[in-house]
C-alpha cells in the first residue's frame, strides 16, 4: 500500500471515529439500541481501517493523527450537532492539535 493510499484510509477512519463519537452521545449511555448498535459498527470499522494503516505508516504517527484529526472533527461536529460552541482556551487548544498533527506527519520521523 502506498502512503497516499494509507492517508486515504486515515482520513475513512477519522470519519468512522467521529461517526461513533456523535453515536456514542446520542446512544444516551448505550439505553437506546439504534444508536447503540451504530456505535458498535463504527468503532470496528475504525479500527480495522486504523489497522490497515499501521501496516504502512508508524504507529505513533497513525495513532496521532487520527487522534488530533479526531479531537478536531468531533469537535466541529459537537458545534454542528450539539450547539457545543468552544470558547477561546478550547479553540487555542485545537490551534494546537493542528500544528501537533502537522509536525507529527510533516517534520516527524519514526522509523
Amino acid at each position: 500500500m502506498t502512503n497516499i493510499t494509507a492517508y486515504i484510509i486515515l482520513i475513512v477512519a477519522v470519519v468512522l471515529g467521529t461517526a461513533s463519537n456523535g453515536f456514542a452521545k446520542g446512544a444516551q449511555g448505550f439505553t437506546l439500541l439504534v444508536p447503540s448498535i451504530l456505535t458498535a459498527v463504527t468503532i470496528v470499522g475504525c479500527m480495522y481501517t486504523l489497522s490497515l494503516v499501521m501496516k504502512t505508516i508508524p504507529v505513533g504517527i497513525t495513532y496521532a493523527s487520527f487522534a488530533g484529526l479526531c479531537i478536531i472533527a468531533t469537535t466541529i461536529v459537537g458545534m454542528y450537532k450539539f450547539n457545543q460552541m468552544p470558547d477561546f482556551y478550547t479553540i487555542v487548544g485545537l490551534v494546537l492539535i493542528i500544528a501537533g498533527v502537522l509536525i507529527v506527519n510533516l517534520l516527524g520521523k519514526a522509523n
